[in-house]
């Protein structure tokens, strides 16, 4: 049986590996595909493809990871076979770029005018690519000595609610959806158990909002996950007819206890998943 990953990051987004990197590593892990995922962004895809040129046993999977909101909370949705090189969909992700930048930069004003000085560079820390969250905030804040810890970062300067808290622009599950659908791409859900939604919630996240919105399928195998919760998960999906879908989640040092393709050690995705996603895809396209 051959193992794959459907959700893995580069340096295009928040991974510390370049796409060339993490192709190399999926070889190692003898994986016979890998999506990469990174977020809001196909910037490493184009790379990675062509990295994957000289291994005839592994093939990479463009994809992306959107996040959108959800009642209050962010969720993420996974593409998988995105046409990454789709003007009108990286016009679109370059526009939430900008809506993040813009954010951004007004929390950056907002803690020079309240005489801290931030910069942008600070929060880049020397990768321009870099999509910041206010983990960068957070970082910068404790590395100038204003706080302690992150935790202090945010539930004094960064949580919701705090002096310097700006929302990030809400973009909808279906703004997302219908991005990665135009792009020609299949949606999975990604990791439904890491919202600290409930089975229930889960469930009804899923019926009420995402499947007739054209969800394709969700992650059912990943990296924190145990057996049980696969179980779970899996069963779910069949009764929804829902494509199951696994990734580890890869970041590199970002996320050091987390491989490629075998997670924390015990991650083991079967590419039957991939047959029964490109079924799907023959009898939708």
């Amino acid at each position: 049986m051959n193992t794959i990953d459907l959700h893995v990051h580069s340096t295009a987004s928040d991974g510390s590996f370049t796409p060339t990197e993490v192709v190399e590593l999926a070889y190692k892990a003898g994986l016979s595909h890998f999506a990469l995922t990174d977020h809001d962004t196909v910037d490493g895809v184009s790379e990675a493809v062509s990295a994957s040129s000289s291994y005839d046993t592994l093939k990479v999977i463009p994809g992306i990871e959107l996040s959108c909101y959800y009642n209050n909370r962010e969720i993420h949705i996974v593409g998988l076979y995105v046409d990454y090189k789709d003007e009108t969909f990286i016009n679109e992700l370059n526009s939430l770029k900008q809506a993040r930048i813009d954010r951004n930069e007004k929390m950056v004003q907002k803690f020079v005018d309240a005489g801290i000085p931030l910069t942008m560079e600070e929060l880049l820390h020397g990768n321009p690519n870099s999509v910041i969250t206010r983990a960068h905030f957070a970082r910068v804040l404790v590395e100038k000595g204003v706080c302690s810890s992150k935790t202090e970062a945010f539930d004094k300067y960064l949580g919701i609610g705090c002096p310097f808290y700006l929302a990030k622009p809400k973009v909808t599950p279906e703004h997302v959806l219908n991005l990665i659908q135009n792009a020609g791409g299949t949606a999975i859900l990604a990791h439904p158990y890491s919202y600290k939604f409930s089975k229930s919630e889960v469930e009804q996240l899923l019926d009420e909002t995402l499947i007739p919105l054209g969800l394709a399928g969700m992650e059912c195998y990943y990296s924190t996950y145990d057996l049980g919760q696969t179980q779970e998960l899996r069963s779910m999906a069949l009764s929804k007819n829902l494509l199951v879908s696994g990734g580890s989640d890869f970041h590199g040092v970002v996320k050091p206890d987390i491989s490629i393709g075998t997670g924390r050690g015990n991650l083991c995705i079967p590419d039957t998943l991939l047959n029964k996603i490109l079924e799907y895809r023959n009898a939708h396209h």
